[in-house]
C-alpha cells in the first residue's frame, strides 16, 4: 500500500530414507561369490522384497557405472560378475551378505544416502544465466535479486479467480488472497474470495495479510456448509483474520523492539465476498474495496467503504471526494488488522442483485488505476463472468500499465456462480 499505519496515536496512514542406522556407521557390502546361484524368486527374504526392489535400477534407465547387471529383485544374474566390494554412491544395502557356510544374514542398517548423489543442481541466476542464487535469493555474480514465489500468483477455483502481483516500484509482495468453494446444506453452490494488503510502514506485513487471507478463508469454507448465514459467517472470518495477525506479534523476536522501536505490530486491511446462487455478502476492514460489475455495466457500484481519512472527510462533508483523495493524507487508513489497532468494527453488507455479473474484489494498487466504479466497469473485459482468470490478469496489467506503484490484488466471483468446472480458459 502506498501508506500505512503510523505511530497508534495516530491513524494508520528435498528424498529422505527411513533408517535406523547410526550416523557415520561404514557400509558392509555384500561379499562377492565366483559361483553365484541362479536367480529365483526365493532369493531375497519375502519382508526384503520392497527393498530390493528399491535397489534396482528402474526400467529402461541407464546403467551405474560398476553396478552388475541384476535379474529378479536384484539378484546377480547367472553367469555375470557379482558387483564389486564398494558399492556405487548413493546404493542402500538392506542385508549383510552371509558368510561362507552360514546359514544367512543378519538384518544390518540401511546406508544413509550419499548427500552428494541427492543434492539438488544449485539455481542460477534468470538474469546473467551463469551466477549461482545464494541462500538470499541473490546472485553471487550479478547480484540480481531472483524472483520469489509471492511477486506474481494465480489461482483457479472452480468459477472464481484471483491474481496477485509484486508491481514495479516495490521489492516484494505485500499483497495475499485466498479463494474457494463450497456448498451450503442445500447443496447450492458458494463462491468464496479474500484479498488483503499488508500496511507497509508496519512490520513483517506480507506476513500478516497471509496469515489474515487464510485465516479468512479457512473460517467461511468451515461456517457456510454448517448453515451460518452469509453475513455472519463473513463477521466471524474477519474476526479470526483479526486474531491471526494478532498472534504474529507475540511471535516477534526478543529484540525486535531493541532494533526498531519506531515500527508498529503486523497489520493489513482485508475484504472479502460471498456470492451464493441468489445473494452477494461483502466484508472489509481498511481501504481495499469490493465493486459490483453487471453484465450490461448499468449501474456499476462500489459495495465497500473505506476507512481512510478522505473517507471521514467526505462523509463529514468537509470534502469533496476528488479534493479528498488528491490529498497526500488521501490513503492514510483509520481501520486495519492487527494487534495496534483501534477497537476492531468488521464492516458487513448483503446485496441481492437482479442481474448476471462479477464482483471485484481488489487492493488499492489496482482501483488507484480504476477509483470509481464507472472506471473499473471500463477496465472489466466484458466476458469477466466466463473467464474470471483471462479478466484478472487484465485489470493486474491495467494496473502495471498504470504505473504499477504498489502491490496489486484482484480476485474476480462471478455472480450467479457458474457451475463447477466452468471457467476461465
Amino acid at each position: 500500500m502506498a501508506d500505512g499505519p503510523p505511530h497508534p496515536a495516530a491513524p494508520h496512514a528435498h528424498t529422505a530414507y527411513a533408517s535406523n542406522a547410526t550416523p557415520g556407521a561404514p557400509a558392509h557390502p555384500a561379499a562377492a561369490d565366483p559361483h553365484p546361484p541362479a536367480p529365483s524368486a526365493h532369493t531375497a527374504p519375502a519382508g526384503d522384497a520392497a527393498s530390493a526392489d528399491r535397489s534396482a535400477p528402474s526400467p529402461g534407465a541407464p546403467a551405474q557405472a560398476g553396478a552388475a547387471p541384476t535379474g529378479a529383485r536384484g539378484a546377480p544374474v547367472q553367469g555375470q560378475p557379482a558387483a564389486s566390494a564398494a558399492p556405487p554412491a548413493g546404493v542402500r544395502l538392506d542385508r549383510r551378505a552371509p558368510a561362507e557356510g552360514a546359514g544367512g544374514g543378519d538384518d544390518y542398517p540401511l546406508q544413509a544416502p550419499d548427500p552428494r548423489v541427492a543434492a539438488e543442481p544449485a539455481a542460477v541466476c534468470v538474469a546473467c544465466r551463469a551466477g549461482r542464487v545464494d541462500d538470499d535469493g541473490y546472485c553471487e555474480n550479478c547480484g540480481h535479486a531472483q524472483p520469489r514465489e509471492r511477486d506474481h500468483m494465480e489461482q483457479e477455483c472452480g468459477p472464481v479467480a484471483a491474481v496477485s502481483d509484486r508491481g514495479l516500484r516495490h521489492h516484494r509482495n505485500e499483497d495475499a488472497f485466498a479463494v474457494g468453494t463450497t456448498a451450503l446444506p442445500d447443496g447450492s453452490p458458494v463462491s468464496v474470495a479474500v484479498v488483503c494488503d499488508g500496511v507497509s510502514s508496519a512490520t513483517r506485513p506480507d506476513e500478516a495479510s497471509l496469515a489474515a487471507s487464510r485465516a479468512a478463508n479457512a473460517s467461511l469454507l468451515d461456517a457456510l456448509p454448517r448453515g451460518t448465514h452469509p453475513q455472519q459467517a463473513m463477521h466471524e472470518a474477519i474476526l479470526a483474520a483479526s486474531e491471526a495477525v494478532n498472534a504474529l506479534a507475540g511471535e516477534q523476536p526478543a529484540k525486535a523492539d531493541e532494533h526498531a522501536p519506531q515500527q508498529n505490530a503486523p497489520a493489513c486491511t482485508i475484504v472479502g465476498a460471498v456470492v451464493t446462487a441468489g445473494l452477494l455478502v461483502v466484508g472489509w476492514v481498511g481501504d481495499s474495496r469490493a465493486y459490483w460489475i453487471p453484465v450490461d455495466r448499468s449501474p456499476a457500484v462500489r459495495l465497500t467503504e473505506d476507512d481512510s481519512w478522505a473517507a471521514q472527510m467526505v462523509a463529514a462533508g468537509l470534502m469533496g471526494e476528488a479534493e479528498a483523495y488528491a490529498d497526500h493524507r488521501a490513503h492514510a487508513i483509520t481501520g486495519w488488522l492487527g494487534a495496534d489497532a483501534y477497537e476492531l468494527e468488521p464492516h458487513t453488507a448483503a446485496f441481492k442483485p437482479d442481474r448476471p455479473g462479477v464482483v471485484v474484489v481488489c487492493t488499492d494498487g489496482l482501483w488507484n488505476y480504476a477509483e470509481s466504479a464507472d472506471e473499473m466497469a471500463e477496465a472489466v473485459p466484458a466476458d469477466a463472468a466466463a473467464r474470471p482468470l483471462h479478466a484478472a490478469r487484465v485489470l493486474v496489467g491495467h494496473a502495471l500499465d498504470g504505473g504499477g506503484h504498489d502491490n496489486v490484488t484482484v480476485a474476480l466471483v462471478p455472480f450467479p456462480a457458474v457451475p463447477q468446472g466452468a471457467g476461465s480458459a
